[in-house]
């Protein structure tokens, strides 16, 4: 995905944009394949990824009230023994992908220092 990207305008499978000005890789016959085509399910995806987003925003707000709270009572900024049970977690529930988006949620919600 490039920074100019949006959801809308990738590939859920692939993660890649898609070529519709050469045909190759056009989605434009299988886009009209009515229910539970192509483009039902990127509106699908595209709803699921606004929800993910806000999501991720709460996230970060919870994690910067936390870190205040810890900070208040004398404590640490970031507290790793929880970051690495987070870390586990995801990585049991999806394997390699998941430790990546662990990292980038913790990533997010540490804030600046």
């Amino acid at each position: 995905m490039t920074a100019t990207d949006t959801p809308a305008e990738l590939d859920s499978d692939s993660g890649s944009s898609s070529s519709s000005s050469s045909g190759y890789g056009s989605d434009a016959p299988a886009a009209t394949s009515g229910p539970g085509g192509v483009l039902t399910g990127r509106e699908r995806i595209d709803a699921l990824d606004a929800q993910i987003a806000e999501l991720v925003l709460r996230r970060i707000e919870v994690s910067r009230q936390i870190q205040a709270s810890r900070i208040a009572e004398g404590g640490r900024r970031v507290d790793l023994r929880r970051e690495t049970e987070i870390i586990g977690r995801y990585s049991a529930a999806l394997g390699r992908p998941g430790t990546t988006i662990a990292m980038a949620l913790l990533e997010l919600g540490r804030g600046r220092a």
